[in-house]
């Protein structure tokens, strides 16, 4: 585990190998299959990359906003959850004394 906030390439690289591996694999068959081959029916047209890309960009930012507003709701009930113990302490102190108790205790005994 790394708990530091900066990373090294030489880390980022070690730790992302196996994937940089496998995608490099991947993108080489279709390069090798047009080059080498000679199977140019394997072009694709910009439009429909262009297209998908644009639909893409919108749903990760829909998803990206949906998922900061949860977590701002989130935040909102933590924090009522944090100011009503706060409230709920200071009102059990204040409410601790001597009026209505069998045996008393001294003041000092009470704020502890």
């Amino acid at each position: 585990m790394h708990s530091g906030k900066n990373f090294s390439l030489k880390e980022v690289l070690y730790w992302t190998r196996r994937d940089i591996f496998g995608l490099l694999l991947i993108s080489a068959i279709p390069v090798v299959l047009y080059e080498l081959l000679d199977w140019k029916w394997l072009s694709i047209p910009w439009l429909p990359i262009a297209l998908l890309g644009t639909a893409v960009a919108f749903v990760v930012g829909f998803k990206n906003n949906a998922s900061y507003d949860r977590m701002w709701e989130a935040r909102k009930a933590w924090g009522a959850i944090t100011n009503g113990s706060r409230s709920w302490g200071i009102m059990v102190k204040d409410f601790v004394t001597n009026k209505h108790a069998k045996d008393t205790i001294s003041e000092k005994e009470i704020q502890l």
